[in-house]
């Protein structure tokens, strides 16, 4: 038995492909803005605190579809009005760059908080321990906070990664052709609206699992030495 998808086959790909490229890119800068989030919020500088407080809870509070259009339609009349002032009316931010933008944004918001929990779930002692070995503090948080760090956010980040995953279909609303577009466009051609949509969770499904896969290997390699002092 084979599945009809109406010639739409490589058009459902090319919208997967699309949807890969939109969650690692928005994962890139979710994982950079999370990081900074947190480092701002464990800092002992109130304006950073206040900083990086106010990005976490105000990005959180507002539903990701709303940030994809207020991103997207906000930067087309910005952009609109910077490239007449420049003179280049056609200036745009294209649907692909709102998306990596709004979506990394949400992400680095909830990452923010995940590492700021891995941060302070490492040991004082071992910031103590870095200075008792005249380490400067670029060289204690690059070789003895990140990797723990990491190590403990991991999880967290993981689960994060499979609901931008999902979130990436959020896109289609600003006319970026990622796998939901596709099937939409699949469903209005055909008229099998259960056949396309079943096809696309598939597809979402298959993505998810994948990357289970990938994040239990990073798990396993991210904990070895934590492993082995822990037997």
């Amino acid at each position: 038995m084979t599945l009809d998808l109406y010639g739409f086959g490589p058009a459902l790909a090319a919208g997967t492909l699309m949807t890969i490229k939109l969650a690692l890119s928005a994962l890139c800068l979710g994982l950079v803005l999370g990081l900074l989030g947190a480092l701002a919020k464990t800092s002992p500088q109130k304006p950073l605190q206040w900083l990086g407080g106010t990005y976490s809870t105000l990005v959180r509070g507002i539903p990701e579809l709303l940030w994809v259009l207020l991103i997207y339609f906000g930067t087309v009349n910005l952009m609109g009005r910077l490239g007449e002032l420049l003179g280049h009316p056609g200036l745009a931010l294209n649907a692909f760059a709102a998306g990596i933008i709004a979506l990394g944004l949400c992400f680095g918001a909830y990452a923010t908080e995940v590492f700021r929990g891995a941060i302070l779930a490492i040991p004082r002692g071992h910031r103590e321990a870095g200075q008792a070995l005249g380490m400067s503090k670029p060289r204690i948080f690059w070789r003895i906070i990140l990797p723990q760090m990491w190590r403990i956010a991991l999880p967290g980040l993981g689960n994060l990664f499979m609901i931008l995953m999902k979130d990436t279909a959020l896109v289609s609303v600003i006319g970026l052709e990622e796998l939901m577009r596709r099937s939409q466009i699949a469903v209005t051609s055909s008229k099998e609206p259960f056949t396309f949509f079943l096809v696309a969770a598939f597809i979402y499904l298959s993505l998810t699992i994948i990357a289970m896969i990938g994040m239990y290997f990073l798990e396993k390699r991210a904990g070895r030495g934590f492993t082995r002092s822990a037997s």
